[in-house]
């Protein structure tokens, strides 16, 4: 049975995959389990990533993730925000590292895993596309940190929207332009409570 999650948790996973995985690769955490290691809330319910694998070590590293996770009872849900909807331009460099997390060095040169944060534009604009309460939420977490501005997603969004079809987010664009919207308004609300 999953348990909640929380950093310790997140690191023994982290530990874990690291001695059981022995190839190379990119690993990109997503929403909730970004702001878990950012210290932007305390526990989450699973950890979301998505990959970047050599071919030759992607069996080492799906058969390493379930171990660990069964082992330590967590739930993973590997999905990228590329397989529901197109990406905004330069989602590559905005890619975000993790130097070190609870004495996990992920930039230096002897793990061959390396572990970062994805573009917090795609994973905004994924979560605004499903637009659930929690999924808003994420958002407004990123906007009060610093991670995203309004300015830089109205912008990425004129080169994007023209780009989403039904296919590619499962909605037409003005649906999420609605949902954009309205993500605007919970942000500009809780903008003025903070000022309160």
């Amino acid at each position: 049975m999953a348990q909640f999650i929380n950093r310790e948790n997140l690191l023994q996973f982290f530990r874990r995959l690291l001695q059981k995985f022995k190839g190379s690769g990119n690993l990109y955490l997503i929403g909730e389990t970004t702001q878990l290691i950012e210290g932007w809330r305390s526990w989450i319910d699973k950890i979301e990533f998505t990959s970047d694998i050599s071919p030759e070590d992607k069996s080492d590293f799906v058969i390493s993730l379930e171990r660990v996770s069964l082992e330590l009872s967590l739930k993973i849900v590997d999905e990228s925000p590329a397989d529901v909807m197109p990406l905004p331009e330069g989602y590559q460099e905005r890619m975000l590292p993790i130097e070190n997390f609870g004495g996990l060095d992920f930039g230096s040169g002897t793990v061959r895993l390396k572990i970062s944060h994805y573009d917090p534009y795609s994973v905004a604009f994924k979560s605004i596309a499903r637009g659930d309460e929690e999924d808003y939420q994420l958002v407004i977490n990123y906007l009060k940190n610093g991670w995203l501005t309004v300015e830089k997603m109205d912008s990425l969004l004129s080169d994007l929207l023209p780009r989403f079809s039904f296919k590619t987010i499962q909605q037409d664009p003005a649906e999420f332009r609605r949902k954009y919207k309205g993500l605007l308004q919970i942000w500009e609300d809780a903008k003025k409570e903070s000022v309160l």
